[in-house]
């Protein structure tokens, strides 16, 4: 059964940092491709980054990109997501995504698999 937790998610004020991280269980991370979700009340989800095996290929939003950086630890089954210079637009629960394959998608209907989210708050 594949299963993922995020986890990292903290209050921080403009301009700081946080690290979220993603655990993977069920699956091996070598064959699916990673995404990360944010999501506000009131609006739809939205695709952050994402990467697949070996970092071929990654995707970021015009809005976190030279910002946030997607990484994966393969033998742990973790993917994280480095967050710099966060911004109160960044606030919102994050959320990581898997889907088996090779290709990078930043539509959160193309994923099989979520998890429950973690909040991330920015604000001074």
């Amino acid at each position: 059964q594949v299963r993922l937790e995020e986890s990292g998610g903290d209050l921080v004020q403009p301009g700081g940092s946080l690290r979220l991280s993603c655990a993977g269980s069920g699956f091996v991370l070598d064959y699916y491709a990673i995404g990360w979700f944010r999501q506000v009340p009131g609006k739809e989800r939205e695709g952050v980054s994402c990467s697949t095996t070996n970092d071929a290929s990654e995707w970021y939003s015009d809005s976190v990109k030279g910002r946030f950086t997607i990484s994966r630890d393969e033998v742990k089954n973790v993917v994280y997501l480095q967050m710099n210079s966060l911004q109160p637009d960044d606030a919102a629960v994050y959320y990581c995504a898997a889907v088996g394959g090779f290709y990078c998608s930043g539509n959160a209907v193309d994923y099989d698999y979520w998890g429950q989210g973690t909040q991330v708050t920015v604000s001074s």
